[in-house]
This record gives C-alpha cells, sequence and structure tokens, in this order.
C-alpha cells in the first residue's frame, strides 16, 4: 500500500474516534511520555500545536509549563519548505494559519536554535515500528530532522502503528513512539 493510501485508510479510522475515547487515549500517551527519562531531563521540548485527530498535545503543553519546562513550537515557511522553532510561554501566542494549524505568531515569540530543543515530538499519521512515518505530506519534519541531533518521539494512538510502510531515502526514523499501550523503542528495532 502506497504512503497516500496508508495515510487515508488512519486517517478515517481516527475520524472515528469518539471525543471521550480521543480525550482518554492521548491522556494515556501523554501519561507514558511523562515517565521518558528523556523527557524528566529535557528543559526545552518541541512540539506542534495539535489538532484533531492526532493526539493531543495542549495538556501536554501545560504540563511542561507547570514542570518548569520551555516550549517550542514550528513556524512553518512556506516559501522555503523549512520551519523554524519559536518559544511560547501561554496561548495567546498561538494564532491559527492555513488548514486551521495553530502556529507561534513571530512577534510575540522567540526564535529558538534546533540544538537547544533537547526532546522533539515529531508528529505524522501513520508509523513503523521502526519509527519511520507518514506525515501529512508537507516533507517539513523530514527537512528539519536532517539537521537535528536531540532525541526524537513521536505520540500516536495504536490504530497508527503499521507492520510496514515505504521508506523513501530521505526519511529518517523518529527513536520511539508511545501510544495509549506504551513504548515502542524504534532503535532497538532496528539493531
Amino acid at each position: 500500500m502506497d504512503k497516500s493510501a496508508q495515510r487515508k485508510k488512519v486517517l478515517a479510522l481516527l475520524n472515528k474516534l469518539t471525543l471521550e475515547e480521543y480525550k482518554k487515549k492521548s491522556a494515556q500517551v501523554i501519561s507514558h511520555l511523562m515517565e521518558d527519562p528523556a523527557f524528566v531531563a529535557a528543559k526545552t521540548i518541541g512540539m506542534t500545536i495539535s489538532a484533531f485527530p492526532e493526539v493531543d498535545t495542549f495538556d501536554l503543553m501545560e504540563r511542561c509549563w507547570a514542570a518548569g519546562k520551555k516550549v517550542a513550537a514550528p513556524k512553518c515557511l512556506p516559501a522555503s519548505r523549512g520551519m523554524d522553532f519559536r518559544m511560547i510561554e501561554h496561548r495567546d501566542q498561538l494564532e491559527v494559519v492555513y488548514m486551521k494549524l495553530q502556529e507561534p505568531i513571530v512577534a510575540k515569540t522567540l526564535y529558538i536554535k534546533p540544538e537547544d530543543i533537547d526532546l522533539l515530538i515529531v508528529p505524522g499519521v501513520v508509523f513503523s515500528k521502526q519509527g519511520y512515518r507518514i506525515g501529512f505530506g508537507g516533507g517539513y519534519y523530514d527537512r528539519f530532522l536532517v539537521g537535528y541531533q536531540g532525541v526524537t518521539r513521536s505520540l500516536a494512538f495504536d490504530c497508527q502503528i503499521a507492520e510496514s510502510i515505504p521508506v523513501e531515502v530521505h526519511d529518517l526514523p523518529v527513536q520511539g513512539i508511545y501510544t495509549e499501550s506504551g513504548f515502542i523503542n524504534a532503535e532497538a528495532v532496528n539493531e
């Protein structure tokens, strides 16, 4: 099955989640992540501001702030198809951009260098146990990951884990994936 077909199939499954299921499963995923030693040690965490049906990162953002951690969110740069991460300290520093995505307001946030992000939460639609992912098709994270040296994790629901996905030469795996069932150590699978 090609990437487009797998993306479509998983999005259809995700869109069937009730609000109650979505909130419960998101809370379980976030709870598992918060026990990760990489999360505990991280001072600055990079994360996309989620949109349904992605695992809800709003609760994670609030928990990070409550724990004294810094949160950086991506600002997409369509002209270069790149992205910059910007420090956000509260929700009113976000604005709705294309496709109902929320991103940092440049005038209200500070740029943060990739090497200052300790833990990067990488979004996606479909994941393999090897840490490869099918995103939403823009390639923004693929380009960013090329120069990122920190710890990578993804948040997903069990139904987003596939036995296999097509892998292209430019695809880079994340080091681990959290679902409501627990942790998938992609680095161990790849050994």
